[in-house]
């Protein structure tokens, strides 16, 4: 198995031991992310939208390292920490696939990282 290292100073540092994304044999293995601004540290302010919005910037900074885009996704998982906030992340989620929408599944979970209120992961196809 042929596995690679992705990171990019583009997106936020991990908080633990994990790497930003593997790339196994073509298949590109995105850790989750949080709406934390790269260059602050911090989260961004607005909320839930404003949140899954640098999600989104993150996961593209992370795709393009690994020479990939937001089409090349083929799955995501979306952690909620409240279930209440589904429909603003869903505008903000169909803005980025506005054409054949990954496979995906969204979860309501107790608590995610630092206080965030979405975190989103993913596993795309790099070519």
């Amino acid at each position: 198995m042929n596995h690679k290292t992705i990171s990019t100073d583009k997106a936020p540092a991990a908080v633990g031991p994990y790497s930003q994304a593997i790339l196994v044999d073509g298949w590109l293995y995105l850790s989750g992310q949080l709406g934390i601004n790269p260059e602050s540290g911090e989260f961004v302010e607005g909320g839930t939208p404003a949140e899954t919005e640098q999600i989104f910037r993150n996961l593209k900074a992370v795709l393009e390292a690994a020479g990939g885009s937001l089409q090349s996704i083929v799955a995501t998982r979306v952690y909620l920490a409240d279930m209440a906030d589904f429909a603003a992340v869903n505008e903000v989620y169909k803005e980025n696939f506005k054409d054949a929408p990954p496979a995906r599944e969204c979860v309501q979970v107790a608590a995610l990282p630092k206080g965030g209120r979405v975190e989103i992961s993913a596993v795309a196809r790099i070519s």
